[in-house]
């Protein structure tokens, strides 16, 4: 792949997650059904500017599995990312907008081998700071830290623990 073109992927690749991101969040938020949320965010939101605001252009087949992948794996999401939070505070009782991105990373962590550990959770830190506080960003490095290394151990191998 030519640089221009591996450059111009990662901005539809990110695009892609900050899309999905805010997709999961309406779906968790007020159950629009996956269908609808495609439809919407393809022909309305993805690369358009609304209200003043330039939404991002995006890979839409990687944001469909994003979105369809969340959807289909949540069932063994959650209990990973519960698993890591610390504390013991539970999943549900993070905020709507961070548990879209924690479920979206956990399932490119688990299911996206082709991307590196160190990609997926730098891309939604990114992610993380277009919505959300310091401590929620921080929380969110964190977690998905955690994950990437009980998910991807092989590739922190030779690193020692953090």
């Amino acid at each position: 792949m030519k640089p221009q073109q591996a450059s111009s992927r990662r901005v539809a690749r990110a695009g892609a997650r900050l899309n999905a991101v805010q997709a999961l969040y309406q779906m968790d938020v007020a159950a629009t059904p996956t269908a609808d949320v495609f439809a919407e965010f393809e022909s309305h939101w993805i690369g358009r500017e609304v209200e003043g605001v330039a939404h991002p252009e995006a890979e839409v087949a990687f944001f469909r599995d994003l979105v369809e992948g969340v959807v289909r794996e949540q069932r063994q999401i959650d209990p990973l990312i519960d698993a890591t939070l610390s504390g013991g505070w539970p999943l549900k009782r993070v905020e709507a907008v961070l548990r879209a991105l924690l479920r979206a990373g956990c399932y490119e962590l688990l299911s996206r081998p082709d991307i590196p550990a160190r990609v997926v959770v730098s891309q939604y830190v990114d992610v993380a700071s277009a919505f959300l506080e310091g401590d929620e960003t921080s929380m969110a490095n964190a977690v998905l830290d955690g994950l990437a290394r009980k998910l991807r151990a092989g590739e922190f191998a030779g690193e020692g623990a953090r």
